[in-house]
């Protein structure tokens, strides 16, 4: 599908740029609300803030006047219970402009230890130009980017010709269960010319960027087990292949010495190098005095476009309950990342067939959950080219295009399910954005950008017409 072009006058820039300093203190307070509802989606924490938290972004969208309809639905998870609280909203196209999907996810990550944050996680704090909070960044201020360029659009646009879908996704943090079910059960509400997902960052806060990779990902919980029971470590230990000792073998032959992933048959892609020094990534990543970065790839291909390995959980005695006793059996969970373009089946069968055959002492393995989702390529069209126009005018800097590390595994079912549509990876982080870790913020001038930027590219397509 194609779309006459427009151009964005200086003169529209200063409205949208005035209208949004003006409106900037209550999309803050908003953001604020939405920071104090702990809407976790996962099964240990209380669904009714997930219910709280849904009506709260419904309040928002209702209150901007644009849509026919602002719904609350939810569908089922493959294993048939229901899934989190998503908000729909809907208002249709006009004069052939095209229609528009936006994106976010209203569900955050749990606080994790309350001993590592500054200030209250579900109370927003503002220090300088940051507000800190859990989901502030991650994503609540994607669901205020789109609220406030909504805003803008209806206040400046006269007529709105410009179809717009809002989905708020509930559970994105939890793995997004219920997606392929939600986009099956409401696709005709979610059918859209272009979709906008509010749910990155960008290079640096000087530096707007466009996502145009993603990492695909795998996890698998697995059991290893070499006896039958637990045994006293000093009566049997010597000649005992015990739970623990094997576990932690196998789990180093993951990685090679040089730290590459050592699992047969995985994919490597070549990604855009920018300016990024071994300094840069020590000071993003908190490295402590002497610890060294692992792999043999430039620091972007090895983040971007190469497998990663990350041991995400085992279930194992804790220091401070545990005994002289010999493990019989050992849990634990890897979470592997795969190049754009791996697919993910091959990748897990790869790692469990690394697993298996790596095995020490000739230890059992039993697998046990598994999850996976598909890596993302972008596609370049007339999308691309306007938004990274409008975002090189309201940064400092021009836009560039950056892979990134992580996964959103929905984005690729959105590209089979609308082929036609172009995808837009947006976001509202900054490299000290701290997304899922204690201490969490948002760059407020940045915020503002962003919602500065998306009203420029919402106002642009409400001018255009399928030609």
């Amino acid at each position: 599908m194609t779309f006459s072009k427009v151009s964005v006058s200086s003169e529209l820039q200063a409205k949208v740029e005035s209208f949004v300093q003006e409106n900037f203190s209550l999309a803050v307070g908003d953001l604020g609300e939405l920071v104090k509802i702990p809407g976790i989606a996962w099964p240990s924490f209380d669904p009714n803030n997930l219910n709280r938290s849904a009506e709260a972004v419904k309040n928002l969208l209702s209150a901007t006047g644009l849509f026919d309809f602002v719904e609350i639905r939810t569908a089922l998870k493959p294993n048939g219970e229901p899934g989190s609280p998503a908000v729909l909203a809907r208002r249709a196209a006009k004069n052939d402009a095209p229609h528009v999907l936006l994106y976010a996810h209203h569900d955050v990550q749990p606080p994790g230890n309350p001993e590592l944050w500054e200030s209250e996680p579900f109370q927003a704090t503002l220090k300088g130009e940051r507000l800190y909070g859990r989901g502030v960044s991650d994503d609540k201020a994607g669901v205020i980017t789109h609220v406030y360029a909504l805003k803008s659009l209806a206040q400046l646009a006269g007529d709105v010709n410009l179809g717009i879908t809002l989905f708020i996704e509930g559970e994105e943090e939890a793995g997004s269960e219920s997606f392929s079910n939600f986009l099956a059960d409401n696709r005709a509400e979610l059918a859209a010319d272009l979709i906008i997902v509010a749910d990155s960052g960008n290079w640096s806060i000087d530096t707007p960027a466009l996502t145009s990779t993603l990492r695909g990902v795998v996890s698998q919980t697995f059991t290893l087990k070499t006896m039958d029971h637990a045994l006293h470590s000093g009566m049997f230990g010597g000649p005992l292949p015990d739970a623990m000792t094997a576990m932690v073998k196998l789990l180093a032959t993951l990685n090679d010495e040089a730290g590459n992933v050592a699992v047969a048959g995985l994919k490597t892609v070549d990604v855009a190098e920018l300016p990024f020094s071994d300094a840069d990534f020590r000071e993003q990543a908190g490295l402590l005095d002497g610890v060294e970065r692992i792999g043999t790839y430039s620091l972007l291909k090895q983040n971007w476009g190469a497998p990663a390995i990350t041991i995400i959980g085992l279930d194992a005695p804790a220091v401070a309950t545990s005994s002289n006793t010999a493990q019989p059996q050992i849990t634990a969970r890897i979470s592997m990342r795969l190049a754009p373009g791996e697919d993910p089946n091959h990748g897990l069968a790869m790692l469990r067939e690394h697993l298996v055959a790596h095995a020490p002492y000739g230890a059992h393995i039993e697998f046990g959950h598994s999850e996976q989702g598909p890596g993302y390529f972008a596609k370049q069209g007339w999308a691309a080219e306007l938004a990274k126009e409008i975002l090189g005018r309201v940064w400092p800097e021009p836009a560039v295009e950056i892979g990134v590390g992580g996964s959103i595994p929905f984005i690729s079912e959105f590209a089979t399910v609308f082929p036609e549509a172009e995808i837009l990876v947006t976001g509202v982080e900054d490299p000290d954005s701290r997304a899922h870790s204690p201490n969490e913020s948002q760059h407020l001038p940045t915020l503002k950008r962003a919602i500065t930027a998306e009203a420029l590219l919402l106002l642009a397509g409400n001018q255009m017409r399928r030609s």
